[in-house]
């Protein structure tokens, strides 16, 4: 299969059966992003698909073939120390083990890409499918506030999905199973 993942072209071979965290953590190599619940409920594994928050553990590998996967990794500019939505995090104390955190940037940014401008209230809607055991979200919400006042998400319009990535999500959701 190939992709793109955080921008760069990735070939490899995954069984049919391989999960896109598994894919992303053991054979890219990228381990920011984490494995929770596996079964989509903590959000820990949320990486963006074609520039939406997708659970890569809810997600075959073989469904990202000829798409775009980006990772936290990715998140910040090549030029950049962090992701103006990092940066926040830590001056507003919004982490503590850090577990979740990868995943629920991944939605966050996505999130401040449609709602620059958000409600204390939208941010927690927003922030309803990422679990987080240790912050109490205070924090969490201060951070993604000071984010939207002081530069958005810094991110890019997402990658726009090639043809085939398109074809390959249309086939694999005709088959039931959903990207």
């Amino acid at each position: 299969m190939r992709l793109q993942i955080n921008g760069r072209p990735y070939e490899a071979d995954a069984e049919p059966r391989t999960l896109l965290s598994d894919f992303i953590r053991h054979q890219a190599g990228l381990t920011g992003t984490k494995v929770g619940c596996e079964h989509g409920v903590c959000g820990a594994c949320t990486v963006q698909l074609d520039g939406e928050p997708v659970r890569s553990c809810l997600m075959l590998a073989v469904q990202a073939d000829g798409r775009s996967v980006r990772t936290i990794e990715g998140l910040a500019e090549a030029d950049a120390p962090l992701h103006p939505l990092q940066q926040a995090f830590h001056e507003h104390h919004a982490l503590q083990c850090g577990f979740c955190t990868a995943g629920i940037l991944m939605t966050l940014d996505a999130f401040l890409r449609e709602h620059p401008e958000p409600s204390e209230a939208e941010v927690r809607e927003a922030l309803a499918g990422n679990l987080c055991r240790c912050t109490g979200y205070h924090n969490i919400v201060k951070a993604v506030l000071h984010a939207a006042k002081n530069g958005g998400s810094g991110s890019a319009e997402p990658p726009a999905p090639t043809p085939e990535g398109r074809e390959a999500g249309e086939a694999a959701a005709d088959r039931g199973l959903g990207a």
